[in-house]
Formats: C-alpha cells, sequence, structure tokens
C-alpha cells in the first residue's frame, strides 16, 4: 500500500538525547526557575560523591550571575579528584554516561543523566557551549573544554579544547549558561541549607550576583565513601540473571557464590537442587527455562539480608543534630536511626529527626525536610511516601495538633539512604510508596513522637511550676504588706516560707523605678557556684557588684556575674536600666534553680 510505503519512509530510531529535549521536564527542566535550582543540584551531588569517593573534606563554590536579560551564568568548582582529559567529554557531553549505575551502593547520582541534562538545557535556551575545567594532580596540566552535545547520535561535540593554568591542584569546575530567572532564589537557597545540614562535613561558599553566603562544615570527619557490592539473589530479575549468566564460563554453584551477596557454598547446592540443575552445569549453557527455574529457585531459599553497612552511608544521630542544630534555633531535637533494612533485595536505611520550639513557625503545618542518599527533595512534597507516612502518623497521641500533617512548631527530618532509592520520576524528587521503606519511616517517626511527648509534659510541669514559684515569690510578700497595713504590726519576713516551699535556688528579676534588681536565694542544703547570665538591653555601668564579664552583639548586653552563694543565704546585684531580656543560671543543675521574672 501506498500509505505504508509513505509510514515506513518517516519512522526512524531517536536518541536518548533527543527524547529527553523534548521531555526536559522529566529531568526536572520544565520551567526556567527550577532549572537554576536542578542545574546547581546535579552540580552538588556529582562534587560531593567525587570528593567522598577520593576521601577529601567537600569546599565547594557556587556562583551565579546575570549576564543579560534573562541568561544566567552558573559555576560550580570542587576540591574533588578531577576526571583525565578523555572522559570530560563524556561525562559533560553524553546523556547516559557514568560510573555508579551498574554498581550496587549509595550513591547521590546514578543514571548518568544529570549533569549532562543541564548541559542540553543550556545548549537549547542559550546555545553556549558549557565551559569545563578539571585537574587531577599537581604534576599534571589543568584541562578545559568547550563542549556540547549532538542531539541526533547523544555524543559530545567539543568546540575547543586546551591546556589550562588553574590555581587548584585537583577539582572541576564546570561553567553552563542558560536561559532562567532568579524568582526561585529563596529556594534555591533553601536546598544549599538543607544539603549542608545532611552533609556536615561539606562547605559551600555562594555567591549571589553581589550577595555572598556561607554554609560552614560541623565535622572534620572524612565519611567512609560506600562500597559496591553483588546483587542479591532476592532482587535479581530474569534480564538481569540471562545476561550475567552468558557472560561466566563458571560453574553453577561458582557463579551463584561469585556472582552475588550472601550466597554461600550450601545455599548454592540448595538453589541448584531446587532448580533441578546439576552442579556441574556452565551457566552461560543455560537455556531460558532453565534460567527461570533457577531464577525461581534463587528466590525462594533463605539468604541472608545484603551487607548494608558496606554498601550503605547513614548520617548518623550525632551529625544530624549538630547540622540542625548549625541552621534552626530550636529548644528540642531527637534523631534516630533505625536498623538496616531490605526491599525487593535493595539494603536501604531511614533515619528520622524531630525539632520543636525555639524559632521555628508557631502556626501551620510542620517543616518538613525529605531527603534520598543525603540529597534534599525540593519538589512534589505531596507526592512523597515520606509526607504520607507523617500524615499517617497519629501525633495527637504525641500532645502535638494534626490536621492531616501535624501543625505547631515542628520541624520533621527524613533521610532514606538506599542502592536503589525507589523515586516515582526520572526528576528524582519524590519516593514512591514501598511498604518496607514506609514502615521503617513510620516506626522512626513514632519513636521520636515518644521523645517529643516526653520533652512537652516536662516542660508543661516546668511551666506549673514556674507559675507556682512566681506566685509565691509575687503573691505572699504582697499578702505579708496587705497584713501588716491592716494589723498595724511590722512587715513579716516570708522568705523562711519561700525557702520551705521550693528548696531550691530561687533567681528574681523585678524594675523598681528605673532601678534593675536580680536577687539569688540559696534554699538548697548546698553550697552553690554560679554562673549568672543577664542578656538585656541595658548596659549596666553602674552595676553593684560590677559584671566580671560585658559583651555587646546587635544592641543587646551580655552581663556575666560570677557567685558563690551558701546554703540558706542571698546574692543579689542591682543596676539603673528598663530591665527586660532574659536571665539564666548556670553552674547548678536544672531541678535545683528557678529562675522567675516579676516583670512579666
Amino acid at each position: 500500500m501506498v500509505l505504508a510505503d509513505e509510514l515506513a519512509k518517516q519512522q526512524r530510531s531517536i536518541s536518548v538525547a533527543e527524547f529527553f529535549e523534548k521531555n526536559k521536564h522529566l529531568l526536572g527542566f520544565d520551567s526556567p526557575t527550577r532549572g537554576v535550582i536542578t542545574t546547581i543540584k546535579e552540580a552538588v551531588d556529582n562534587a560531593l560523591d567525587a570528593c567522598e569517593e577520593a576521601q577529601v573534606l567537600p569546599d565547594i563554590y557556587i556562583s551565579i550571575k546575570k549576564i543579560s536579560t534573562d541568561i544566567f551564568r552558573i559555576i560550580v568548582e570542587d576540591n574533588g579528584p578531577g576526571i583525565i582529559p578523555a572522559q570530560v567529554p563524556f561525562v559533560f557531553g553524553k546523556l547516559l554516561y557514568g560510573s555508579r549505575f551498574h554498581q550496587i551502593r549509595q550513591t547521590r547520582g546514578q543514571q548518568g543523566i544529570g549533569i549532562s541534562a543541564a548541559v542540553l538545557y543550556a545548549q537549547l535556551t542559550s546555545g553556549v557551549p558549557t565551559v569545563v575545567i578539571s585537574r587531577t594532580g599537581a604534576k599534571e596540566s589543568a584541562y578545559k573544554c568547550e563542549i556540547q552535545i549532538k542531539i541526533e547520535t547523544n555524543e559530545p561535540d567539543i568546540i575547543s579544547e586546551q591546556a589550562f593554568e588553574w590555581d587548584r591542584i585537583h577539582g572541576t569546575r564546570v561553567q553552563i549558561e542558560f536561559k532562567s530567572t532568579m524568582s526561585a532564589k529563596k529556594k534555591l537557597l533553601e536546598y544549599l541549607k538543607y544539603t549542608s545540614i545532611v552533609n556536615p562535613h561539606a562547605r559551600f561558599r555562594v555567591e549571589l550576583d553581589d550577595e555572598t553566603f556561607g554554609f560552614d562544615r560541623v565535622s572534620d570527619e572524612i565519611i567512609s565513601s560506600p562500597v559496591a557490592i553483588q546483587p542479591h539473589p532476592h532482587g535479581i530479575e530474569f534480564g538481569q540473571l540471562k545476561r550475567m549468566a552468558a557472560a561466566s564460563d563458571r560453574n553453577l554453584p561458582e557463579f551463584l557464590i561469585e556472582g552475588f551477596s550472601r550466597v554461600g557454598k550450601k545455599s548454592a547446592q540448595d538453589m541448584c537442587e531446587q532448580a533441578g540443575l546439576k552442579t556441574t552445569a556452565k551457566a552461560h549453557g543455560l537455556s531460558a527455562s532453565e534460567l527461570k527455574a533457577l531464577l525461581s529457585a534463587m528466590q525462594a531459599v533463605a539468604v541472608p539480608a545484603p551487607p548494608s553497612a558496606q554498601c550503605l552511608s547513614p548520617i548518623g544521630e550525632e551529625l544530624i543534630r549538630r547540622g540542625l542544630d548549625k541552621e534552626f534555633q530550636m529548644d528540642f531535637v531527637a534523631a534516630r536511626t533505625r536498623p538496616s533494612s531490605v526491599f525487593s533485595g535493595h539494603p536501604f536505611m531511614v533515619e528520622a529527626a524531630i525539632g520543636y520550639g525555639g524559632k521555628l513557625p508557631p502556626e501551620g503545618n510542620a517543616t518538613i525536610l525529605r531527603f534520598a542518599n543525603r540529597v534534599p527533595l525540593m519538589y512534589q512534597q505531596g507526592a512523597c511516601a515520606i509526607t504520607s507516612c507523617i500524615s499517617n502518623v497519629n501525633w495527637k497521641s504525641y500532645n502535638i495538633s494534626q490536621q492531616g500533617l501535624p501543625t505547631g512548631p515542628i520541624l520533621i527530618l527524613v533521610h532514606v539512604a538506599s542502592t536503589n532509592v525507589p523515586f516515582t520520576s526520572e526528576s528524582k524528587d519524590a519516593i514512591a510508596s514501598i511498604t518496607e521503606i514506609e514502615k521503617e519511616i513510620v516506626l522512626a517517626l513514632q519513636d521520636l513522637g515518644r521523645d517529643l511527648k516526653l520533652f512537652v509534659s516536662r516542660r508543661d510541669k516546668n511551666k506549673v511550676a514556674e507559675d507556682r514559684v512566681r506566685a509565691v515569690c509575687a503573691i505572699i510578700p504582697e499578702i505579708a504588706a496587705k497584713v501588716s497595713e491592716i494589723v498595724e504590726k511590722p512587715l513579716v519576713d516570708t522568705t523562711p516560707i519561700e525557702g520551705k516551699l521550693m528548696r531550691k535556688l530561687i533567681a528574681k528579676k523585678r524594675t523598681i523605678d528605673g532601678n534593675v534588681i536580680i536577687e539569688l536565694s540559696n534554699y538548697t542544703a548546698h553550697d552553690s557556684e554560679i554562673s549568672l547570665y543577664d542578656i538585656s538591653s541595658d548596659k549596666a555601668d553602674d552595676a553593684v557588684p560590677k559584671a566580671d564579664f560585658v559583651s555587646e552583639l546587635d544592641g543587646q548586653f551580655t552581663k556575666v556575674w560570677k557567685a558563690i552563694i551558701p546554703s540558706q543565704t542571698g546574692w543579689h546585684v542591682s543596676y539603673t536600666g528598663k530591665g527586660g531580656g532574659l536571665i539564666e543560671i548556670r553552674g547548678i543543675e536544672d531541678n535545683k534553680k528557678m529562675v522567675v521574672d516579676l516583670d512579666v
């Protein structure tokens, strides 16, 4: 037929680059605004992975400058091991080219698409080649090239290449120009802040036009790079098994022991017996039906879980807390790292943290931080399994209000580390609903919820106790004064009553006629050596006694007095001022002290 002939002439194969040219939204380049964040994310992911593999502490420089009306130049520079010149064009100029796709271990990037997709996006929107500079050591010259992608063949197109003088001993610098806007500046800074939280060993320096931002590391410990493992027999599929068998000249037990994780001699023999195959058979000689029987046996025989300690790199509870403390001011922070688990033969581990109070927004939904393999998930929160798990927890049982998501001054962080994170799409914005992963997330959140409930209940009890102290310290003296006035007798000293009721070190602050008075009464059975911190706008130059130390920051003066207060005695300081601010007593246990501001 003529029509069939005409249709046949129109049919041709398409390259991967052509496909993503028309479907760039699948890679996170669905808008100019989001393109900036996706580009920086992919470059930073590569930089962090490279530094960890080279066992160096990452120092990453990021620059975003407006070149013309809607064209921005993005530069990301790292101190990693660098890339040899022969590989640079392929790393940046070919989609689906990388070193991690075939390795079973935790990495940020896996498919070999990310940074080359950014090169493609720049090529489509600005037409300007991407500039890459890389150096692998002090004895080697830096290599510089300008590169684009040949859309029809998905091959690198080298515009120019040359040796280059560069002050870095080793590292990589990529410069990309494309059409974009900076309307997502806030979200970009959030991405970098969140990245610094889960990568506490990294330091970031950021220049946005004329503004400079820094995110310092909180740990000088170089994290160990995860080691690749063999595929697990419970996570293998027929196509992969067929390819592995075809490439092996070993007999079946050797093929199973050497090619798969956690398979020993006995397990290999059991698999052969269940599949009805001889142990002398060669793996490459198996037919399709024999391979299917072997696959069923491999998944039926009990095999220990993959060695997660080898292939995963969790952040750790202490570093999560330190990372959160660096970027958020909260009254309470707790973190949990769950034991490793497995889904479909892929090892994974869930880490979670909860923060409460402080400077978190007092109203609205909780602040949710989602991470996969130490990478923030900035979009599609509603489509993510992490969000679903947070909603499914009954937060009201932990004294936290809830309307779907928990509400109030609460922060929830969830990190999923895996050799194969099940994302919902290639843009890697949300984690798919996998029963095993969801179970671990919920268990971690419930464990943290119990800690938070304990903190909130203790805080409420402390508030009740503080109100009681305020009543004792404020109302009883007033009652005594009124009674003394009525009966026309001298004022009775109510201090012994306070001592019997409190049995603590009581700090009282009051302001009378422009004079600030701080009184400390030690009702405990022991002498107390304390430091009194008074933070307010008052300079207190005329304080009696003089402060041992005074510092100023943003108009607020921190005054410090050190004193030894014997049991059943008191101490006081006074100065001219407006009062306000806060006071803190250090050097004595929390349950043996009480601070009361009588001006409140």
